[in-house]
């Protein structure tokens, strides 16, 4: 079927909530189990000192935020996190490491070990590692990565206003080389950086053109990091979110979608709503990367009182 033009988008998104829910809760009953939830652990591999200038983000080089540099992490630790990960419920274990692109240096080899050594735990293993060749590309699907994540952050718009030393080409490159090396694509946004409700439809229209379509589309909320150039930002509209993930869920019907950073700020009635929209997979742990993020037991509580529970691996 061909892309859905940003007109059409937009007539889903601007579409009244009840009808919007709606039908985004009809699309998702009829591809997933609306009572599951995947359980994902994000793990930071390697943290600060990046060189890009993404104004969201604590691990930049470009500011001042306290956040420490550090090595790729032993493999010994990384396993048990994964296996701590598993014992909690995770069916999915993610390691983001600060880097513009994956090093061409003994760094990369060592993150293959990390990759070779969760997927022996039987987790689903995603990496976020920046830019890739397709010999990277290739080299982690062979070492077990199940899914890589690049996100697009917002529209093709507006992405300059938040990033200037990467561009939106580059970003659709890299998710290029990820499908061609038959790794699921893992591709979403940040909502909350300033953007119009037009560029929140941009960045769906894009995602939904996106061929093959993203497999995983994890939608966070900012996080405004003092230090950062926003950290003045007011809060996100709480049912743009929503409109976002029902509206991800229609164009993608059959794609995990990944209610993500920002959690620790939304209301547990928000996140119900947020099921209700369609996602169905959210992060458990107390930090993403370097920011906030709920306790597991608040999660599973949150689960059990909507009468949810955790996906089965």
């Amino acid at each position: 079927m061909p892309a859905p033009s940003r007109a059409a988008v937009r007539a889903i998104y601007e579409r009244a909530l009840p009808d919007l829910l709606f039908e985004a809760q009809r699309v998702h009953r009829a591809h997933h189990d609306p009572a599951a939830v995947q359980l994902c652990t994000l793990s930071n591999v390697k943290s600060g000192g990046c060189p890009e200038d993404c104004a969201y983000c604590p691990q930049s080089a470009h500011y001042r935020t306290g956040v420490a540099v550090t090595g790729v992490l032993p493999v010994a630790e990384v396993r048990a996190q994964a296996e701590r990960a598993k014992a909690a419920g995770a069916t999915r274990f993610c390691m983001g490491a600060a880097w513009r692109e994956a090093p061409a240096d003994g760094r990369f080899g060592q993150v293959l070990d990390l990759v070779r050594a969760v997927a022996g735990t039987g987790l689903e293993v995603c990496c976020t590692l920046g830019m890739l060749t397709d010999e990277q590309a290739r080299a982690l699907k062979a070492a077990g990565c199940t899914a890589y994540n690049h996100n697009l952050d917002t529209s093709p718009e507006y992405y300059g206003e938040i990033i200037t030393t990467r561009t939106y080409e580059d970003r659709l490159r890299t998710i290029s080389r990820v499908a061609a090396a038959g790794m699921v694509v893992c591709c979403g946004g940040i909502l909350g950086l300033g953007e119009s409700r037009e560029d929140r439809v941009g960045l769906l229209a894009t995602l939904a053109a996106l061929d093959p379509p993203p497999e995983s589309v994890p939608v966070n909320a900012l996080v405004r990091v003092e230090g950062t150039p926003l950290a003045e930002r007011p809060p996100l509209e709480p049912f743009e979110l929503v409109r976002t993930i029902a509206t991800a869920r229609i164009l993608l019907p059959r794609a995990r979608v990944r209610l993500s950073a920002g959690r620790t700020e939304m209301s547990p009635e928000l996140q119900a709503l947020c099921f209700l929209a369609g996602a169905n997979s959210i992060f458990m742990g107390e930090k993403l990367l370097t920011t906030p993020n709920p306790e597991p037991s608040e999660d599973l509580a949150l689960l059990a009182t909507l009468g949810m529970r955790p996906m089965a691996s």
